[in-house]
């Protein structure tokens, strides 16, 4: 069964006017449930993270300004929200519910977050929209516990995984791949462990078979047991935030690849949802939707 990681706190408000589209997060399960992709079944309410596996990738120092609320206008600025404890524990929600879904696809196989993805979290900042960096948690939750020995990133958000890289850049058992636009956020790039930079209106053609090539030498090479998909679909050419120019078919071509290597390679594989920004919902909703369709007749 699809395991899929969802609560209500997922869709906690920003002020009026801001840029981050919450909304998707009530409306993906929704538009799911009613054409019959997933039932109530499917979804699971995540716990919270506890403190050690916070600590466990994140520096005490910045865990305790997190609870204490205590930032600076240039580092709210930096992450892109205005900083609130309503905002920190809905961060902590989403990022149990990664921590779970692995856990669920050890056993089915394949599980999914209905939001996750918060890559450019460092170990002591905020970045991005993202406070906690929840494949980072889940990846060092696997390792610890014996669960996983070589774990594989596979990052195809628009934006470079700055943060996972930066997480993980000593760390020789998570291999970070990032494929992300060369001209976008984050200006300052860090280095995965391959980073593909692509040049602005790459289109799907180029984009397939760049990302086709590259995982299927990267199973040989990197041999990994487990795999965190971030699938962000700010690829698309309708995002506002993006500048490459996949359509809505090819970004699902591009989930089929990963997703359908995962399974032919008997290999676990956790997604999470990552950025969308296009102007109108519509576009976001149907790439998101997309993914889970694709893990659905994949795996299930």
């Amino acid at each position: 069964m699809l395991k899929i990681a969802w609560s209500s706190i997922y869709n906690h408000p920003l002020p009026l006017g801001h840029r981050f589209p919450m909304e998707k997060y009530d409306l993906l399960p929704r538009q799911l449930l009613y054409e019959g992709t997933i039932t109530e079944q499917n979804i699971f309410e995540p716990r919270r993270l506890t403190e050690s596996e916070i600590v466990s990738v994140h520096k005490p120092k910045y865990w305790a300004k997190l609870q204490k609320i205590d930032f600076t206008r240039q580092e709210e600025r930096r992450s892109g929200f205005p900083i609130t404890e309503q905002l920190v524990n809905r961060e902590i929600t989403i990022n149990a519910g990664t921590i779970q879904c692995a856990e669920y696809a050890l056993q089915y196989g394949m599980a999914m977050n209905i939001a996750g993805g918060t890559h450019h979290a460092f170990s002591d900042r905020a970045e991005g929209f993202c406070l906690l960096n929840d494949i980072a948690i889940a990846s060092k939750y696997l390792l610890d516990h014996q669960k996983a020995k070589q774990i594989l990133v596979v990052d195809l958000d628009v934006h470079q995984g700055n943060g996972t890289a930066e997480i993980f850049k000593n760390e020789s058992r998570v291999f970070t791949f990032s494929v992300h636009g060369e001209r976008n956020y984050p200006l300052q790039k860090e280095q995965s462990d391959l980073d593909i930079a692509l040049k602005d209106g790459t289109e799907d053609k180029t984009y397939l078979s760049t990302l086709d090539k590259n995982l299927n030498l990267l199973l040989d090479k990197v041999e990994p047991d487990f795999i965190f998909f971030q699938s962000g679909v700010d690829v698309l050419e309708t995002d506002k935030l993006g500048r490459l120019s996949l359509t809505i078919e090819g970004c699902k071509q591009r989930d089929q690849i990963v997703i359908e290597a995962a399974k032919k390679n008997d290999l676990p594989i956790v997604a999470s949802m990552g950025g969308g920004y296009s102007k109108d919902i519509k576009h976001i909703l149907e790439a998101h939707a997309n993914t889970y369709r694709v893990a659905q007749t994949t795996f299930f």
